[in-house]
């Protein structure tokens, strides 16, 4: 029996097999996995923004796209994950409310899938999977086991997938 591990909004939470990360009610907000194949090792985040603005950096990392990928990349290596064989998956970003669309008409949730393709980039993670977008909220579940990433919407193209 597999341990099922929650991961909270704006917390960043690590494991191993044969434990599963569980993150509910991404809307806007972003799940970010980070798993090593052949440790069975990884890590959730479930972040809210994009970057933090000057002075919010450091309290909270799992709060920042950015600064939830650098804490997941510099705290892996201690269960045994290999940098180089690192794989991610994004879920959630999706645009909730088009009336919070910044004035350029950027919405939250597309900058904060984009901030993580970018800096996964910049580290040289590939991106395995992502199902991002929409407008509407999903649960995702990082199976530690096989690497899955196991995605539930009540609304969606689809209401059960497996990245």
């Amino acid at each position: 029996m597999s341990e099922r591990r929650r991961v909270g909004i704006a917390e960043i939470k690590f494991g191993r097999a044969p434990e599963v990360l569980v993150t509910h009610g991404l809307g806007s907000c972003l799940s970010i996995t980070l798993y090593d194949p052949q440790t069975r090792t990884g890590a959730m985040a479930h972040t809210l923004l994009p970057v933090p603005r000057p002075g919010q950096a450091g309290a909270r990392p799992g709060k920042f796209v950015a600064s939830a990928i650098t804490a997941m990349l510099a705290e892996l290596p201690a269960l045994g994950a290999a940098p180089e064989r690192l794989q991610a998956k994004l879920v959630g970003g999706a645009n909730m409310f088009e009336s919070l669309a910044l004035a350029t008409g950027e919405l939250i949730g597309e900058r904060n899938a984009q901030a993580a393709r970018e800096i996964l980039a910049r580290h040289g993670v590939p991106l395995a999977a992502e199902d991002t977008g929409g407008n509407f909220g999903r649960t995702a579940e990082l199976v530690l086991e096989t690497g899955e990433v196991r995605v539930r919407s009540l609304r969606g193209p689809q209401k059960s997938r497996i990245l």
